[in-house]
């Protein structure tokens, strides 16, 4: 029997939870559906499904090699472990916190334990109320996930003490690697390529701005104890660096608990290149085929793919056994990651080794067949890898896209809310696979980091995968949050990515000012306004068919797009054939895959272009559409109607020229001003932190300010205002 308290959780909403996951579980529909899920993951794989079918049926003479595992972790990556675990036949167990109450974790869970409030550091970062709902719910073992406990030392070595297993590194590789300074000392042991700079600690920035001058500019300033992009900022001079090193040594402190740092030389159009090991306890050490991490944004990466176009069979060997030499030297087990950075003669530079599963595992999995978190377990259990070294071999190329609920046009601002409208791509051939933590009608939240989803497609090679992963942008569903699905589009549409000559400055060299959102191509403009006449067309014809009257002749249409009135003469040929003439100069002959009601609109253009577009809403004048990751809305009327509604009143928007407001959700960390000072352009004015990183607000102009809104520790939300000048 179950004590009465448990971690101050409400019995109420205990029972409820476990009684809805035993319920869930029970309906094998649910369980059936992520079983088969697993299957088609690992069907494109270099070898045979039969000899795959031999591996899992001995898999399964082994017995459970648990029988129940606790996730020390939320959202995608906990259910992703709780796949693999349900396909294995072991139970699990997942924690959740009042934000997380009705998450998609909690309910694929066969248990579920609260512990705590939303914010973390009450909740997911307690080892005491992990360690105590394993106690309680009879876990033998804990899988940290990435992120929260991951890569906490202390916590592997309570885990173990405890008598439980941890499903990961020892708690002294952890502590090693945990440490970019003393990481990098073991690497150069372990002759491992690494990055020149400063072995040590930099307590201040005037002594790194000493260090920067004796290695040059530009120079990397990093988190000791960092990790996720946080605590990382590049300085190309004094000032920079100044700035740089007090806005990262703050971020280490809130996010790590530590303000270790160190400079290192940074690397110009370097590329990220990450080798994935998987160790057992009996001494087998393998590599697997490298990742592509380069496209990132505040130096968190946004695509990755497998393999990388820059890597040749050498140079990929090369680093894994640069990579199992290190793991040799610190004595690893389980999953992990060794990070390199390229540069354009292949030379390679140790940059770090995350101690964990990865975000992007998923694209090694696709070209290799392998499922990580399976030999995860595996090693924990005290089983050998069910891999040899020779049996790794690389099929096929993997994209993957981190979907995040930020906007791209407002340097990456988080979003938060409720997802109105959520439908993730699919595909009947398992080339398609979202790991994800929500549902339609979850929500956003501002305690967490802002990833809707990993999106992963899988193609016979680099060309296929990313054209699948386009259809499969353009099919995803997301609404009522903003997110960036626009950047991730425009960048797997440009010549220079279909090429492969990327570096970790492909986003910053290509918008320099930052991306303003999908730029359409006159011939694009033209398919968006044809297309929003045709659905109205098409609406017209079954409404009249609906009622047995006679279906409407061709019609003329007026769309009004950008504050721009198009005139659209829309013609029925046979065959399915649409013809629509735009302004009498622009001819779109059209093979429409369209529905009434449906939300995707489909069509070949002029029999040479493949569109896809979503329909978001209809009334009686106007169509909402998303094309390219984008919403637009259009008006769409009859000639008479387009004349009535230029009487209509307009309302001219707010004047906000003289406000600062709060570019996201977030928390007030510093106010630099108080009314009456005189502020110059670019002069610091409110410090915010959201989702664990820092944003300094400045003066856009010289001015006076006239009222200070906010003060330290306040929570704002989007757009409200911050400070008023006079």
């Amino acid at each position: 029997m179950r004590p009465q308290r448990l971690l101050s959780c409400p019995r109420r909403i205990l029972a409820r939870n476990i009684f809805l996951n035993k319920r869930i579980c029970n309906n094998r529909g649910f369980n059936i559906a992520s079983q088969n899920n697993q299957t088609r993951m690992f069907q494109t794989t270099s070898q045979p499904l039969a000899e795959q079918e031999v591996k899992k049926e001995e898999s399964h003479k082994e017995g459970p090699m648990f029988n129940k595992i606790l996730i020390a972790n939320r959202g995608e990556i906990t259910c992703r472990v709780i796949k693999t675990c349900q396909r294995l036949g072991i139970k699990t167990v997942a924690v959740y916190t009042d934000a997380d109450a009705n998450s998609k974790h909690v309910r694929m869970a066969d248990e579920a334990v609260y512990i705590g409030p939303s914010q973390v550091s009450e909740s997911y970062l307690v080892a005491d109320k992990i360690l105590e709902a394993m106690k309680i719910t009879g876990a033998q073992a804990v899988h940290p996930g990435y992120g929260f406990l991951s890569e906490n030392a202390d916590f592997a070595r309570r885990v173990v003490q405890e008598g439980f297993i941890f499903i990961g590194p020892p708690a002294s590789a952890i502590h090693a690697m945990g440490d970019k300074i003393e990481s990098k000392i073991i690497a150069t042991k372990a002759k491992v390529n690494t990055v020149p700079g400063f072995n040590g600690q930099v307590c201040d920035a005037q002594e790194a701005i000493k260090i920067a001058k004796d290695i040059g500019y530009p120079v990397m300033i990093k988190a000791s104890a960092g990790g996720g992009g946080k605590g990382m900022r590049i300085a190309w001079s004094d000032e920079e660096l100044t700035e740089g090193f007090r806005l990262s040594q703050d971020e280490a402190l809130r996010n790590f608990n530590s303000n270790k740092m160190l400079i290192e030389k940074y690397i110009e159009t370097p590329r990220h290149i990450e080798i994935q090991i998987i160790c057992d306890n009996l001494g087998n050490m393998v590599y697997l085929p490298e990742r592509e991490c380069s496209i990132q944004r505040r130096n968190q990466k946004v695509i990755e793919e497998s393999p990388s176009t820059a890597i040749d069979p050498d140079t990929r060997k090369a680093m894994g056994i640069q990579a199992i030499q290190l793991a040799k030297e610190v004595g690893y087990t389980s999953a992990g990651t060794v990070e390199m950075l390229i540069d354009a003669k292949k030379n390679f530079y140790f940059l770090e080794m995350n101690t964990r599963l990865q975000v992007e595992h998923p694209v090694t999995e696709y070209v290799t067949g392998i499922d990580l978190v399976e030999q995860m377990i595996r090693a924990a259990a005290g089983l050998p890898l069910s891999i040899k070294q020779e049996d790794v071999t690389l099929k096929g190329w993997a994209t993957e896209c981190r979907v995040y609920a930020e906007d791209p046009s407002k340097n990456f601002a988080p979003n938060v809310g409720q997802l109105e409208t959520y439908v993730e791509p699919s595909d009947s051939h398992g080339n398609v696979r979202v790991d994800s933590g929500i549902v339609a009608g979850g929500e956003i939240s501002v305690y967490y980091d802002p990833m809707i989803s990993k999106l992963i497609t899988f193609g016979k090679d680099r060309n296929e995968s990313i054209n699948r992963m386009i259809e499969a942008l353009d099919t995803y569903q997301i609404h009522g949050v903003r997110h960036n699905i626009p950047l991730l589009r425009s960048i797997l549409d440009q010549p220079v990515y279909r090429k492969g000559d990327i570096s970790t400055n492909y986003i910053s060299e290509h918008w320099p000012q930052g991306f303003k959102g999908i730029q359409l191509s006159e011939d694009e403009h033209f398919y968006l306004i044809a297309a929003a006449a045709v659905i109205e067309m098409m609406a017209a014809r079954q409404a009249h068919l609906g009622h047995n009257l006679q279906k409407p002749s061709d019609k003329v249409y007026q769309v009004k797009l950008d504050d721009k009135e198009y005139s659209v003469d829309v013609s029925v040929e046979s065959h399915g054939v649409v013809i629509a003439e735009v302004n009498n100069k622009k001819t779109i002959i059209m093979k429409p895959k369209y529905e009434v009601g449906s939300t995707i609109f489909k069509s070949v253009m002029n029999d040479k272009v493949n569109v896809t577009m979503q329909v978001v809403k209809r009334t009686t004048r106007s169509i909402k559409m998303t094309y390219q990751g984008t919403d637009f809305e259009l008006k769409v009327s009859s000639p008479r109607n387009a004349e009535l509604g230029k009487y209509m009143p307009y309302y001219a928007p707010p004047d906000t020229s003289k406000l600062v407001m709060a570019p996201m959700p977030g928390a007030i960390v510093s106010v630099a001003v108080k009314p009456g000072d005189k502020v110059t352009a670019n002069q610091e004015l409110v410090v915010m932190e959201a989702m664990k990183m820092q944003n300094v607000l400045k003066a856009k102009s010289d001015g006076v300010v006239k009222a200070v809104h906010v003060k330290s520790s306040d929570i704002v939300s989007d757009a409200q205002k911050l400070i008023e000048f006079e």
